[in-house]
C-alpha cells in the first residue's frame, strides 16, 4: 500500500507540474511572450458571460483591487481587457473582454477540456465517477487547508 500511495504522490506532483508547463506552452505558442499565465487566469476569471465589478474580480482571484488593477491595467493596454463605468454609479467599474481577450479565454477553456477527456478516456461511467469522487475529495481537501489559514 506505501508503494501505491507513494505512486500516486509522485504521479499527482509530476501531473500538476507537466499540466501548467503544457498549459503555458499552448499559451505561447499562440501568443508568444505577449501574455502571461497570471494574465490568462486573470482572463478566465473575468469570463465572458457577463460584466464584472473590480471588487468581485478581486475576491474572486483572492488578491487586492489594488493588485487586479495593476493586473487590469496591463490587460487593457494589450488590447485583451475593458473596463466600463456604469451609468447609475459612475465609480463603479465593470470589466469585459475584448474579442481578443475572448480568443484567449476560449483556448485556456478548451485547454482544460482537452485535459479531462485525456484524463477519462477509455474509462467506463462507474471508473468516472471514481475519478469524479477522488478529485472532489482532493478539492475538500484543498479548500478546508485554504480555509483553516493555511494558505501562506
Amino acid at each position: 500500500m506505501n508503494n501505491v500511495l507513494g505512486s500516486i504522490s509522485t504521479n499527482l506532483i509530476r501531473l500538476f507540474e507537466k499540466i501548467m508547463e503544457a498549459e503555458a506552452c499552448t499559451i505561447k505558442n499562440e501568443y508568444g511572450d505577449k501574455i502571461s499565465m497570471t494574465e490568462v487566469h486573470t482572463i478566465a476569471a473575468i469570463g465572458i458571460a457577463e460584466l464584472k465589478s473590480m471588487s468581485e474580480l478581486a475576491a474572486q482571484l483572492n488578491i487586492t483591487v489594488g493588485t487586479l488593477t495593476v493586473g487590469i491595467n496591463n490587460l487593457v493596454k494589450k488590447g485583451f481587457v475593458e473596463r466600463y463605468k456604469t451609468e447609475r454609479d459612475r465609480r463603479v467599474v465593470k470589466i469585459a473582454l475584448t474579442k481578443e481577450g475572448k480568443k484567449i479565454y476560449l483556448l485556456h477553456e478548451q485547454f482544460h477540456k482537452d485535459v479531462v477527456f485525456a484524463l477519462i478516456k477509455g474509462l467506463n461511467e462507474s471508473e468516472t465517477d471514481v475519478v469524479e469522487k477522488a478529485l472532489s475529495n482532493l478539492d475538500s481537501f484543498v479548500e478546508k487547508r485554504f480555509e483553516n489559514g493555511e494558505k501562506k
